[in-house]
């Protein structure tokens, strides 16, 4: 009888290196560094199963806004994780960043006011709120 070390070839899945929440912590880290205003962290895993978090924050300028998306995008990148997918312009007032578990809204003041996303997920737990 041959002996012999049978090896099963499995798919090794790769160890998410940080957690959503975490992830999160560092997209507020990075709209505060590109100056954004009125940042909030919501918990919204009570709420919703396509995203654990929301950030929203404004900037104050269309150059401002495309300045946090590309913070955002670069951070994720360097986390290695991704933009699932952005929708929006900074001249439209917008630009929603999907990063998977983490959604970023980055809207102009009279835009977000608007929107009143802050008061449509009102129910979801702030976790962080930096005016």
């Amino acid at each position: 009888m041959a002996t012999g070390l049978i090896c099963a070839i499995m798919p090794v899945r790769r160890k998410r290196l940080l957690e959503s929440i975490d992830i999160a912590r560092h997209i507020v880290e990075a709209t505060l560094d590109k100056q954004a205003t009125n940042v909030v962290l919501l918990d919204a895993r009570e709420l919703i199963s396509f995203a654990d978090y929301f950030v929203i924050c404004t900037g104050e300028s269309d150059r401002q806004i495309e300045a946090i998306a590309r913070e955002v995008d670069d951070l994720l990148n360097s986390l290695g994780s991704k933009t699932h997918r952005r929708e929006g312009s900074a001249d439209s007032g917008w630009i929603l960043v999907d990063a998977g578990d983490v959604v970023i809204h980055i809207f102009d003041p009279a835009t977000r006011d608007f929107y009143g996303l802050d008061s449509l997920w009102e129910s979801a737990t702030a976790l962080m709120r930096v005016q």
